[in-house]
């Protein structure tokens, strides 16, 4: 289901549509909204089912597609696009990139940095969950995944290891694991509540994804601490285009588009 806000444009109004999901939007949003002359509209995936507060017009629900998506920039007359979704995010991105050239729309990529990792220190990065679960046995006995629920199918018949899985929301389904635990919470996660987590579970291993930004990185810096190895899901290479690694960037490119 697709809810939009209802709004009254001026004629000089700019439309500016954000995809979000992340911090980064959040604070983006904040940052927009209220200025003269602009609009500015949050689309959100809808996969969970609390949402923070958000500041501007709210959609959620996907488009479909790249053409649903271009339909959708020349209905609202968007006059640019952010795309501030996850890191993981790549099929919307992609979807995004598509339609911002058929539509001629100008567009910006908002992605945080990746941690700053030691070299040397108790980690890799490995292709994708497949290659993750490929190096864990023999590694560890009791793993902290943090990948979110979607390709959990990776570490089926695993039944040696114990799973400790931080997700959102409770999952609807049992997961397709043999041994398990799931944890809910949203983050920003604090270092001492990490640092307990990692000890009271008697967590080995750290799998999660290259997703950087300070909400989620307390988890790292535990892990380092604590000489837990981890794995990393590499990132997926972002489409062409301009590229913002902070909000005071994006929002410097915005005012020059604009």
């Amino acid at each position: 289901m697709t809810e939009t806000a209802s709004w009254s444009a001026m004629p000089t109004d700019k439309t500016i549509l954000i995809l979000g999901g992340t911090a980064e939007a959040r604070d983006l949003a904040d940052r927009l909204t209220g200025r003269s002359g602009f609009r500015v509209i949050t689309s959100l995936a809808g996969r969970t089912k609390s949402v923070a507060a958000l500041s501007g017009e709210i959609r959620s629900g996907g488009f479909g597609g790249a053409e649903g998506l271009a339909n959708y920039l020349s209905s609202e007359t968007i006059s640019l696009v952010i795309d501030a979704t996850h890191p993981f995010a790549a099929t919307i991105s992609t979807h995004a990139f598509e339609a911002c050239v058929d539509t001629n729309t100008p567009r910006i990529t908002l992605t945080r940095p990746p941690w700053p990792l030691p070299e040397g220190g108790g980690w890799q990065e490995v292709a994708n969950l497949t290659a993750a679960a490929e190096t864990l046995p023999g590694l560890a006995s009791r793993v902290f995944v943090t990948t979110g629920q979607r390709g959990l199918e990776a570490f089926t018949g695993m039944d040696d290891i114990h799973f400790l899985v931080r997700l959102i929301e409770m999952p609807a389904d049992p997961l397709p694991l043999t041994d398990y635990r799931v944890i809910t919470a949203r983050p920003p996660h604090d270092l001492d509540t990490e640092r307990a987590l990692l000890s009271q579970h008697r967590i080995d291993c750290l799998v999660s994804k290259n997703s950087g930004g300070a909400a989620t990185e307390a988890k790292i810096t535990a892990a380092l601490e604590a000489s837990i190895p981890i794995v990393l899901i590499q990132r997926p290479a972002p489409p062409p285009g301009d590229c913002a690694d902070s909000v005071d960037d994006c929002v410097a490119w915005i005012e020059e588009k604009l």
